[in-house]
């Protein structure tokens, strides 16, 4: 006796259970995507905790140093106060996070080349160079100081420039190569007047005014284009003392000898060198 569509049960019985197993398979193999992408964005989370830990080790507080090569003005000459160089690192401290020290090397009547025979014989001076960050290098002033023997004729300086300019070139050069294992930023200043400045220039008379500024342009110019050429970071402290055009009296910034700067000058110096630092470094 057939019992209708008992016949085709089990024909039936295996459509379901194969449907079944489909779905089975589609539920497993969805289960399986959702725990694949879990895995990876666990993965990636821990990817990116790991950049984050790696970019906050990066931001911990460390130790660099910055030395400070030149003349009488970063050496503080007539000026009871804390110079530039110092007073540099300890504005690079406060915003950088970092401890930055300063070691200053410069001399007052130094000129290029006495820079220049420093940075190849001082043992000192060499070892300084090589460990640190960043070179601040302020010098050329008294490569074309003012003698009586030139007087005003700005001509008659001009026969010392050359000499300026292939020192700097190679007291860059210099310093790269010391510092060359980790690329030390070499820093160049440059000078609101190389000789006297403010109400101490014009006592001299309109003459003296004219070529100090005369002199002053050309020197400026060379540690601006040193600069430029060698990838060294510029700071123009003729602005920084007089302005963008150059038109304001700097005398506040001097001290009595009308040359050196004063404690205001020095901090006025710094704050400039430490933004240039700030940006080059990126800081």
């Amino acid at each position: 006796m057939r019992i209708p569509g008992l016949s085709d049960l089990p024909a039936r019985l295996s459509l379901e259970l194969l449907r079944e197993m489909g779905r089975r398979r589609v539920l497993g193999l969805g289960i399986a995507l959702v725990a694949l992408s879990c895995m990876t964005a666990s993965c990636s989370a821990s990817s990116s905790g790991s950049i984050g830990s790696s970019s906050t080790n990066s931001r911990a507080p460390r130790t660099w140093s910055t030395v400070a090569l030149g003349d009488s003005v970063p050496r503080g000459t007539n000026c009871k106060c804390k110079p530039y160089p110092q007073l540099t690192a300890e504005g690079l401290t406060a915003s950088s996070g970092h401890r930055v020290t300063a070691t200053n090397d410069s001399v007052a009547g130094f000129t290029t080349s006495s820079v220049l025979r420093q940075l190849r014989s001082r043992r000192d001076v060499i070892r300084h160079v090589r460990a640190a960050r960043a070179v601040e290098v302020e010098i050329g002033a008294n490569d074309v100081a003012y003698t009586s023997a030139c007087g005003t004729k700005v001509d008659c300086y001009a026969a010392r420039l050359p000499t300026i300019e292939k020192n700097l070139v190679a007291i860059v050069r210099r310093v790269r190569d010391l510092a060359s294992h980790h690329s030390a930023l070499v820093v160049l200043l440059d000078y609101w007047s190389v000789w006297l400045g403010g109400k101490y220039a014009a006592a001299k008379g309109e003459a003296y005014v004219a070529a100090a500024e005369a002199v002053t342009d050309r020197v400026d110019q060379i540690i601006k284009s040193t600069a430029a050429k060698s990838g060294s970071a510029y700071v123009d402290l003729r602005a920084a003392f007089k302005g963008p055009n150059y038109a304001y009296d700097e005398t506040h910034y001097l001290s009595s000898d009308g040359d050196h700067p004063n404690a205001a000058g020095h901090r006025r110096i710094a704050k400039a060198t430490e933004a240039v630092i700030e940006k080059a470094l990126h800081m």
